[in-house]
């Protein structure tokens, strides 16, 4: 073989495999930060959980106290 065509082989493999190694990486990174973002919105819904039921127990103590300033009367 021509000395041109196995340098030519040899960085088409180096390129593919820098290339395929690249890729790898970035999906790696990609699926990391995704998996942050999941814990992240997994919070928020518990936050959003706990505010739903507080406000309920918050309206319930509104109708007692209205109940007991009506039945003090």
């Amino acid at each position: 073989m021509n000395e041109t065509v196995v340098v030519a082989l040899v960085s088409l493999i180096g390129t593919l495999i820098g290339t395929f190694g690249g890729i790898v990486t970035a999906n790696k990174l990609t699926i990391y930060r995704i998996e942050q973002l999941e814990k992240k919105v997994e919070k928020h819904n518990g936050v959003i959980e706990r505010t739903f039921i507080l406000e309920g127990k918050m309206r319930e103590v509104e109708h007692d106290i209205v109940d007991l300033k009506k039945g003090g009367k």
